[in-house]
């Protein structure tokens, strides 16, 4: 099978480094560019990790290119008590030697989608969706050339993680959110009901840890973060109950859908209420046949862990890093 051409946008962030690592390991993926934006951490910092998490994994060919530095129309919001004040985690942040891709995020997803065939571009947003709505905002035609988007984003069953009813990536820029699950592309959503239920447990971070090689080292060090925040802040039912991988989930269906359960169904959001700001009205009552969205609702925890370490073994073996 021919790999994938994606692009991916994302705001690095621990688990979006984990992201982009599985992703730039995988040979089902064609990485056209990594694009950024504000979220986690401010916007200089997501473009300075993406390029230093591309530069770990030796994939300078991967152009990357900075965004929004504000959602669209409210103040920016942060982090960093998950990510730590530079978004890496326990990552000692240095000066990357690659340089950023010319012009903004926006134009480059649009230039790289519309000069390709219709559908063969996706997209993964693992961050606030300001950069595909300012795209799909220059550009009426976005949409309808689009390959599949998936994004991490949104929560239903679960609850939120910033308020009782929203995920922070939707919160951050509910506006933009509704422009993407308003424009008629087709999405995939991993929200919190599903990531949720992939966790990083002692005996999965040890076996990243066993790979031999820098990327890997490194996925191992973000998911011993999360793992130290979220018992500190969130607490822990169980000892080995281990943190949730978010962002990782869209790729790794990209890879492997079979994976995943999902559900046809309609995603609203909200952008009026300040109490229910960024909650994602997610409506299964719809007909299955011209549902242009798709609820995770259910993952293959351990395949994730599986294929996350398979992937980073493969691109060691293949590389001799």
């Amino acid at each position: 099978m021919p790999a994938q051409s994606l692009i991916i946008d994302c705001d690095p962030g621990v688990d979006d480094a984990v992201a982009l690592f599985l992703a730039f390991a995988a040979s089902e993926l064609e990485v056209l560019a990594v694009t950024t934006v504000a979220g986690n951490v401010p916007g200089r910092l997501t473009q300075r990790n993406a390029l230093i998490v591309r530069q770990i994994a030796g994939r300078e060919d991967a152009p990357v290119f900075g965004g929004a530095e504000r959602p669209l129309k409210r103040p920016p919001a942060g982090a960093g008590a998950f990510h730590g004040a530079e978004g890496l985690g326990d990552l000692e942040p240095f000066e990357p030697t690659g340089i950023v891709g010319d012009g903004p995020a926006a134009n480059a997803i649009v230039d790289l989608v519309m000069r390709r065939p219709e559908g063969s571009v996706a997209m993964a947003v693992l961050g606030p969706m300001t950069n595909l709505a300012l795209a799909m905002r220059r550009e009426r035609r976005l949409a309808e050339r689009l390959g599949q988007v998936v994004v991490m984003g949104g929560a239903r069953s679960e609850g939120g993680n910033v308020t009782p009813s929203a995920e922070f990536n939707v919160w951050a820029d509910p506006d933009a959110a509704a422009v993407v699950f308003g424009s008629g592309c087709d999405v995939v959503a991993f929200g919190l009901d599903v990531t949720h239920q992939v966790r990083a447990t002692e005996a999965r971070i040890a076996a990243v840890e066993a790979v031999d090689s820098a990327a890997a080292r490194a996925t191992a060090s973000m998911l011993r973060f999360s793992q130290r925040v979220e018992r500190e802040i969130v607490g822990w039912p169980t000892s080995d109950w281990g943190a949730p991988l978010h962002d990782p989930c869209p790729i790794a269906w990209l890879i492997r859908p079979e994976l995943f359960q999902t559900r046809p169904c309609r995603i609203e959001v909200e952008t009026a209420s300040d109490l229910t700001r960024g909650h994602t009205a997610v409506e299964f009552r719809v007909d299955p046949a011209t549902a242009r969205h798709r609820w995770a609702v259910a993952a293959d925890a351990q395949g994730v862990f599986d294929l996350i370490v398979e992937t980073l073994k493969d691109q060691a073996r293949g590389t001799g890093a």
